[in-house]
């Protein structure tokens, strides 16, 4: 397939994974709504913190997860048939041991933590139970499922995950309308028709690719040597996984120890508008992701370049599309959406969202490391500087400073893990450092500095009301186009956007 054919269907699947999130996002709104009317808050409570029990054990699975995605996309960018179905073998066998090994794990001692530490009313201890049980068996499925998930992620199928995704939000909206007619107990029949969900899922996600895809056979094939690569990818994705995860819930409770709930609550909050940012950009560079793994496979690095500088470029502008208007009026936006604005919130949401820029920058280097396959070294060194967040954070809070030094410090050490990350992937890729900084750092930092002039002095000059909102909206989305235009885009990239819009035009007149 050519290098034109590739770009076309990245701009097809960005389009669809689009539309996708948007609905979901949609029914999902809807769904939460009405499931927290229907449960009530106690029973929503429930099941949300005893759901979150099984997430503590699933951190292996989403590590091979990573390494899944990355075996399949690999092989089938190599053109390696038999070797593809060694891989999607193995695969099978492994979640199969993750899944066993977290279920026997969480119907022991999660059990006895549900049971024994667990701050839940005696009258909904069983109703809890039954949760838990459901949880478990759910989070057994979604586990044996993720090689068929990721298949059909690495075939670039991006139309069938939509859709499949779409009716599973589907389906649990229309569990949602069961519960509200079906008069029994909410939270436990909640529980069993989600799980009936999950099981109708699976059979359609294995019955698809068992069609679809030529090495999805349940078929068992042994290679040591695969079993062994795959397990140590995974293994070292776990630590970057887990290091992530340290560091995040260390400067949580540093945060709760030193100035209490009201504090996590507004970093909790920061975390939810990132998030929100963090969608539309994850959805875009999913799009790009096979690619850049298939090219390094077809060793046509040149390609995969580009491809880097692509994704990081434009992930970075569409963030600041998108953020730059949230980053100005932080405060109103935050009073119309909440009221009630806990301390500190203005100032971690605003942290969070610069953070947000450099995550986007270095997630088409994370899936070039993982390209690779070598990332021991990598994993090594940025996973250390993630943990090393939480002792400086400690230093600093102790000496006296406010709460947001801790977000100032994240900043920083992002800033500093990026540099690292762009030494250490230049050596396994061959990736130009002068270019990287020509294509992408200079590009993106000319408009990231001007693009928030003109929205910033309407900001200032303006009293705070709904015009000067709708205004600096409309400043910063025209700011940020002009500039990604004039300074972010080079020749070639101008030329191919000229001629699109030419074509449209002459479809529309003709």
């Amino acid at each position: 397939m050519s290098n034109t054919e590739n770009s076309k269907r990245i701009a097809k699947n960005t389009f669809i994974l689009y539309l996708q999130m948007f609905c979901s996002m949609l029914i999902g709104l809807y769904t939460s709504r009405v499931v927290l009317n229907t449960l009530g808050v106690q029973d929503f409570g429930i099941y949300n913190v005893v759901g979150g029990v099984m997430a503590m054990f699933g951190i292996a699975n989403t590590a091979m997860a990573f390494s899944t995605i990355r075996f399949l996309t690999f092989e089938l960018g190599a053109g390696n048939l038999e070797k593809l179905k060694v891989v999607f073998s193995q695969s099978l066998l492994i979640h199969g041991m993750i899944a066993l090994g977290v279920c026997a794990l969480a119907e022991t001692l999660g059990l006895w933590f549900l049971k024994t530490q667990m701050q839940i009313p005696l009258f909904r201890m069983e109703a809890a139970q039954w949760v838990f049980h459901c949880s478990v068996a759910v989070s057994f499925l979604s586990m044996i499922n993720v090689p068929y998930n990721a298949s059909i992620i690495a075939h670039e199928k991006m139309g069938v995950f939509a859709n499949l995704s779409l009716l599973d939000i589907s389906l649990k909206l229309g569990v949602v309308f069961l519960l509200e007619s079906i008069s029994y107990d909410k939270l436990k029949l909640y529980a069993v028709l989600l799980l009936i969900v999950q099981v109708i899922m699976r059979c359609i996600y294995m019955l698809y690719c068992s069609r679809a895809f030529e090495e999805v056979r349940m078929k068992f094939l042994w290679n040591k040597n695969v079993f062994k690569e795959m397990s140590s990818f995974a293994g070292w994705s776990l630590f970057g996984d887990a290091a992530a995860m340290m560091f995040t819930e260390g400067v949580n409770i540093l945060l709760n120890i030193l100035f209490g709930t009201v504090v996590n609550a507004a970093r909790g909050i920061a975390i939810q508008v990132q998030r929100v940012f963090t969608r539309f950009i994850s959805n875009f560079q999913m799009a790009l992701n096979p690619q850049i793994t298939k090219t390094y496979a077809a060793n046509d690095l040149e390609y995969m370049h580009k491809l880097i500088y692509a994704s990081s470029k434009y992930s970075f502008f569409l963030l600041l599309f998108l953020s730059l208007p949230a980053f100005i009026e932080t405060k109103s936006l935050l009073y119309w959406w909440l009221k009630i604005v806990p301390d500190y919130t203005i100032i971690f949401v605003r942290i969070m969202i610069l953070i947000s820029f450099i995550d986007c920058l270095a997630n088409p280097l994370i899936i070039s490391a993982k390209a690779t396959g070598h990332i021991k070294v990598y994993q090594s060194v940025l996973g250390t500087l993630l943990l090393l967040i939480v002792p400086l954070a400690y230093l600093a809070l102790k000496l006296g400073y406010p709460p947001e030094s801790v977000f100032i410090i994240h900043l920083a050490m992002a800033i500093i893990g990026h540099a690292v990350r762009v030494v250490l992937v230049r050596s396994m890729i061959l990736l130009s450092l002068r270019d990287y900084f020509k294509k992408v750092i200079i590009r993106s930092g000319l408009v990231f500095c001007f693009a928030p002039l003109l929205p910033f002095l309407c900001y200032y000059v303006l009293p705070n009301m709904l015009f000067r909102f709708i205004l600096v909206c409309l400043s910063s989305f025209f700011s940020v186009i002009v500039l990604v235009y004039l300074w972010g885009m080079d020749k070639q990239e101008k030329n191919i956007l000229y001629n699109i819009i030419v074509n449209k035009y002459r479809k529309i007149i003709s």
